[in-house]
């Protein structure tokens, strides 16, 4: 029987799952070739990165399994008080007691990417995912913390499951009779409310490429609408757009 070329085997640890890799280590740990022997060896790297990951994830479970006796547990998380355009927007998720998504973390520590992925698990499997917003014209009318806890009683209330008890992102949100738990760095803390913070946050991001689409001129697409060089400069240039805070532009645009 023929051996397999080594660029066959490269194509099949780049296809190999997290979980296969061990199969794969054992199928070619006895061939000879060094190249072979580099790919195990990456494969074993693979593996021990796998294990420390779902150690992390399990260490990030402390508070949903402290909270356990509570039926629905809800992260709940906001991106967006920082920038000049667009809305606050809060996410609300509940995952499932036995949730096994690997990788869940603060959304500003993921690259966009993995943000994206893990978007799209934890759409298909939380048990429930709510959304808020609070627009530019209601930060500007309310002020940016109230228009905050506006989007996350929005989001807990577009929750197809009522939860039973809250863990926050650092805050406790008014007029809210569920149980709360406000927890400091709670994005990588728990994993109830990384998901919140990513849904969240490509919620918020999407929607700045589609303006982006409409105003080029301020690269929202890159900057999201926070307070970046170029976009400074075009607020300088151009004035303000229909979709900026006025409350946080005054030092950049004149009345």
């Amino acid at each position: 029987m023929l051996e397999k070329k080594i660029g066959e085997i490269k194509n099949e640890l780049k296809a190999a799952c997290e979980s296969e890799l061990p199969v794969f280590v054992k199928t070619y740990e006895g061939d000879g070739r060094s190249g072979v022997q580099a790919l195990v060896a990456k494969a074993r790297k693979g593996i021990d990165a796998y294990e420390k990951e779902k150690q992390r994830t399990e260490c990030m479970k402390k508070y949903e399994k402290e909270y356990a006796s509570y039926g629905a547990i809800c992260g709940i998380d906001e991106v967006g008080r920082g920038p000049l355009a667009g809305p606050v927007v809060a996410g609300a998720v509940i995952l499932p007691k036995d949730c096994h998504i690997l990788y869940l973390n603060d959304s500003k520590q993921l690259s966009e990417k993995k943000r994206e992925e893990l978007y799209d698990v934890i759409m298909r499997e939380a048990v429930a995912v709510g959304i808020g917003y609070a627009s530019h014209e209601r930060i500007d009318e309310i002020n940016i913390l109230q228009a905050t806890y506006e989007a996350m009683r929005q989001a807990i209330g577009n929750l197809s499951v009522q939860p039973d008890l809250l863990l926050n992102d650092a805050v406790t949100i008014p007029q809210v009779q569920i149980r709360q738990v406000p927890i400091i760095k709670g994005d990588a803390s728990s994993v109830s409310i990384a998901a919140a913070s990513i849904v969240a946050k490509v919620t918020r991001d999407r929607l700045m490429v589609e303006y982006d689409k409409i105003y080029p001129e301020y690269y929202f697409a890159d900057n999201k609408g926070y307070g970046a060089a170029v976009h400074i400069e075009a607020l300088k240039k151009y004035g303000a757009t229909p979709i900026h805070r006025k409350s946080f532009i005054k030092k950049f645009v004149e009345e």
